[in-house]
């Protein structure tokens, strides 16, 4: 099978949530014997030559395409005014308008004029768009009718701003996290009707991609992660009474979650739990994060780290303070197949095949979060147990080469719903 797969940015370096999701299918996809040919925006933040993912092996090659993605506000300011009609679904959305590129649809075109392809995959919102332009290209005659359409659903977008929207304060801000929902939600609604087939992340996601009124199939084919990189080290003591966070913060709802765990929970447990420790990992953090005394009040940002595994070994408890996101957490899984024992929110463990007190700990309010600390920091908790537990459904679920045997599944279906029904004799 030869995949050609649409990535809104280059998978490399594997060090975030969304990079590793689609480096890791690429990885596993190939490693199962299929062709991959990644067609990338290359995007000035994560900016690659078009050799970085040549150390996948022969059945992978990349192109790439540079877009320039940098945040601006005087087009954020004009994408807002703009209420004129666009293909479908009204005004863009900023976030997906941003990956739109002249460029890149004619490479698209291109490859799909003069190369074979089995299944076309678009992995996510922000590169759904093509998959619309393919639709149209295809009706006006000016690309063969082909393979299939795929798009994986990294998160629903539009339910991550309105929750987002829902917490602000600001009436200014509340009112745009709103708007750019709304926005999103119309362009998610349209998206899913030019495509073939839909991969979501959860059975939540698939829920409300139904809701939407997904005419595509949908499937749940969960987000993976390299579990033979996280595995427990028997040899490794995590430093006592320590509790750690891992997450790009850079992310509005990962850094969300910090400061309210920093803001709602934290005062309280430094006074009450003295020799508790919280260290807090992920790349770009805030000024406000970075001028922090080292230390003060038993807090230590670290930043980015190189390792995920050594930083996650290196301290006991995880925090998924997580109040807005959607889709799935890798980092939960990466921490369940290292055997840590991980604390989170209901949010930040939607779409987890875990049990509260069997995999993992759920706790939601600053009470409840508390209480759980507590418990840890005078022993009350089965984390070993936990940690086991946590382990084992890691590697049978979230494991590159099951994910990757999910994908070729779906493909498949894809593909063979687009063969001629036999005609009876």
């Amino acid at each position: 099978m030869h995949v050609l797969q649409v990535c809104y940015r280059v998978p490399y370096p594997p060090h975030d949530g969304g990079a590793i999701g689609v480096y890791e299918i690429i990885r596993g996809v190939s490693a199962a014997g299929h062709h991959v040919t990644v067609l990338a925006v290359n995007t000035p933040k994560h900016h690659q030559p078009p050799t970085a993912l040549d150390h996948l092996g022969p059945n992978v090659r990349m192109i790439t395409v540079d877009v320039d993605t940098r945040l601006s506000p005087w087009r954020a300011a004009w994408n807002l005014l703009d209420s004129g009609p666009a293909v479908g679904f009204g005004p863009f959305p900023y976030n997906v308008e941003r990956f739109v590129s002249p460029a890149m649809e004619a490479r698209l075109a291109e490859l799909l004029r003069h190369e074979q392809f089995d299944v076309v995959h678009f992995d996510s919102t922000f590169v759904a768009w093509y998959a619309g332009f393919v639709r149209r290209e295809r009706q006006a005659g000016r690309l063969p009718a082909g393979p299939p359409l795929v798009l994986r659903a990294h998160n629903v977008e539009y339910v991550i701003w309105a929750r987002l929207a829902e917490r602000e304060r600001n009436p200014l801000k509340k009112w745009y996290l709103q708007h750019l929902a709304e926005r999103i939600q119309r362009f998610e609604a349209w998206m899913l009707h030019q495509v073939d087939a839909v991969a979501a992340i959860t059975q939540e996601d698939v829920d409300r991609l139904r809701d939407l009124g997904s005419p595509a199939p949908l499937a749940i084919v969960p987000a993976p992660a390299n579990t033979s990189r996280f595995r427990p080290d028997p040899t490794r003591r995590p430093q006592p009474r320590s509790l750690f966070m891992l997450g790009s913060l850079n992310w509005l709802p990962n850094l969300e979650g910090v400061e309210w765990f920093l803001r709602e929970v934290w005062p309280q447990a430094n006074r009450e739990l003295p020799e508790l420790t919280l260290h807090i990992a992920g790349t770009a953090p805030p000024a406000h994060l970075t001028s922090r005394p080292e230390g003060q009040d038993n807090v230590f940002i670290h930043g980015f780290v190189e390792s995920a595994p050594d930083f996650m070994q290196a301290y006991d408890l995880m925090l998924v303070p997580l109040l807005s996101g959607g889709g799935m957490r890798i980092k939960i899984v990466e921490g369940m197949a290292l055997g840590k024992a991980i604390l989170s929110t209901s949010i930040g463990a939607e779409g987890i095949d875990a049990q509260d007190g069997a995999e993992l700990l759920l706790r939601d309010g600053p009470a409840a979060w508390l209480d759980a600390l507590r418990d840890y920091y005078h022993g009350r908790l089965p984390l070993a147990a936990i940690g086991a537990a946590a382990a084992e459904v890691a590697q049978a679920r979230y494991s590159t080469e099951a994910v990757a045997q999910g994908f070729v599944a779906l493909y498949r279906q894809a593909i063979a719903a687009r063969q001629p029904a036999p005609v009876a004799s």
